[in-house]
């Protein structure tokens, strides 16, 4: 390769991957008011009627969206991706962490989301083979080690009921994030999660047929609110961008991104839900947001 045609290249990729970074924080902004949204919703819905019907309400933009743009059907190889992307993002982690909210506070239900940059970029690096340098995984370690401290240290260390659910949320969302960032290689963002809550969808509705059923419902201006939040934005919206910003960054330096998205969520907590703010959160940002640098800029 000559020198002009490396810098023709290089031009190429650097907006690429500044747009895919964008793309991918926009998504940890628009998740980072998730657990809000869903105390909000659980202000008029249970937590299975919840879960059940923003799962319906993605499923109907989804469905939408593939009809308004002739979104073709998946390689038959991309099926069992998309199937984890079902059961992770649009089942298992609305599920768990809407039941871990009925107990926990915003603030320490945080702690699944300052883990899962570390459990995607575990998993998609088994998953993958891919190996990340050194330096790559002391600054996810870090940061993320510095936010479960930091999350942790709000409830004395010591673990709740709801932490099982935050646990499991955890897992079955990096699951979902990886097996979805590795489609988002091949097949545009959007259509990844909207075959995935498509998918779910099936399940969701079966749910909130049964839960709406036998939980009572109030649905006020904040639980619908809520509600509407979680299942357009949450469970779809954001996951366009987010799966995007995955496919023109990598899973792995994406993943990091969400080392802010606890912090953020800690704001929106103290700024719209009343929540005390430590004052350990400047020292906490200054940290995380350090590492996130520096693991955009580690080389793979």
């Amino acid at each position: 390769m000559t020198a002009n045609s490396s810098d023709i290249v290089a031009s190429r990729v650097a907006p690429s991957a500044a747009r895919g970074s964008a793309l991918a924080a926009s998504g940890v902004l628009a998740f980072s008011f998730s657990f809000p949204a869903t105390v909000w919703a659980l202000d008029g819905f249970g937590p299975w009627s919840a879960t059940g019907v923003r799962g319906v309400l993605a499923a109907l933009l989804a469905a939408a969206a593939l009809l308004l743009r002739r979104g073709p059907l998946p390689r038959r190889d991309d099926w069992p991706a998309l199937a984890v992307v079902a059961v992770g993002c649009a089942i298992g982690f609305p599920l768990l962490t809407t039941l871990a909210l009925q107990t926990s506070t915003t603030a320490h239900s945080a702690v699944v989301i300052g883990a899962l940059p570390m459990a995607t970029a575990g998993i998609s690096a088994w998953r993958t083979g891919r190996r990340h340098s050194p330096l790559f995984w002391g600054a996810a370690g870090l940061g993320a080690s510095t936010v479960l401290g930091f999350t942790l240290s709000q409830n004395h260390g010591v673990p709740t009921a709801a932490d099982l659910f935050l646990f499991g949320a955890l897992l079955l969302c990096a699951a979902g994030y990886a097996e979805g960032g590795g489609l988002s290689a091949h097949m545009p963002g959007w259509r990844v999660i909207a075959w995935g809550v498509l998918l779910a969808a099936p399940a969701n509705l079966a749910l909130s047929t049964w839960a709406l059923g036998v939980e009572p419902v109030h649905p006020t201006p904040t639980a619908v609110g809520g509600m509407l939040y979680i299942g357009c934005v949450s469970q779809f919206l954001g996951f366009v961008v987010w799966y995007r910003g995955m496919g023109l960054i990598g899973v792995g330096r994406a993943s990091q991104l969400q080392l802010a998205q606890p912090l953020l969520t800690l704001t929106w907590a103290v700024l719209l839900m009343g929540e005390h703010l430590p004052p350990e959160v400047p020292l906490t940002a200054i940290v995380v947001l350090s590492c996130i640098v520096v693991t955009q800029r580690a080389r793979t």
